[in-house]
């Protein structure tokens, strides 16, 4: 599969996004680099900040995720969650946990919700949203040891999972890791200006009741608003 461009926003070019999620008419961004990773919320229709949250030095932010009650935010080698207001961004606490963050997404299903965690390596972890506990574990099948970065838990109740330093982004199912599609985002990165210090893709967020996502990466000045078509 690939990408169609609906459209284009812009986007915060000294952002290096590690998590993209959009809750109701907010989109929430968790960026990294010692010093400069943060949480941000602005509204999905202006683009205008409403809130943002500091992570204080040393910790590296990771990816991001809102379960309604809070929002989690992993830290890459520090080994601790940040729970924060879902409102305010501000700390309400933290927990610790092995290995390292990478990405967060929350999976929605009835009335359960567990959060889907990555740490570099093809393994998915899932969650207690109210303890940051695992709840059990799946391994992306057929695709080696390949890191998987970004997550958004999709609508459709699928994970939606972007390849470390590439421009593929595989949809996946949550309960064997078979990975249902492969996404070429490499148009994407074509758009974008020639110029040095941007990174990779690494923001996958699903617009509410559609079929469309937001798309961006770390340090890119855009944002893309795509569908994922043959």
């Amino acid at each position: 599969m690939q990408v169609e461009v609906v459209a284009t926003r812009p986007h915060d070019p000294k952002a290096f996004t590690e998590g993209f999620e959009v809750a109701g008419e907010t989109l929430l961004e968790g960026t990294g680099m010692v010093g400069t990773s943060w949480v941000s919320a602005t509204d999905l229709g202006t683009g205008a900040e409403q809130r943002r949250a500091d992570l204080p030095a040393p910790m590296f932010g990771e990816g991001i995720t809102s379960t309604g009650a809070g929002i989690w935010q992993v830290t890459w080698k520090d080994h601790v969650a940040i729970e924060r207001d879902p409102v305010t961004l501000a700390e309400r606490r933290r927990v610790g946990y092995d290995g390292e963050g990478w990405g967060l997404c929350t999976q929605r299903t009835g009335d359960q919700r567990l959060i889907v965690m990555s740490n570099g390596t093809r393994r998915l972890t899932f969650r207690d949203p109210a303890t940051f506990a695992p709840v059990r574990t799946v391994d992306l099948v057929g695709y080696g040891d390949v890191p998987i970065n970004e997550l958004e838990c999709a609508e459709d109740g699928t994970i939606y999972a972007n390849l470390w330093q590439t421009d593929t982004i595989l949809r996946i199912d949550p309960d064997t890791g078979t990975a249902l599609a492969v996404i070429d985002a490499g148009a994407l990165r074509r758009a974008l200006p020639s110029q040095a210090g941007i990174d990779v893709l690494n923001g996958i967020a699903q617009l509410p009741g559609t079929d469309r996502f937001l798309l961006t990466g770390k340090y890119w000045p855009t944002t893309f608003e795509v569908r994922f078509v043959p």
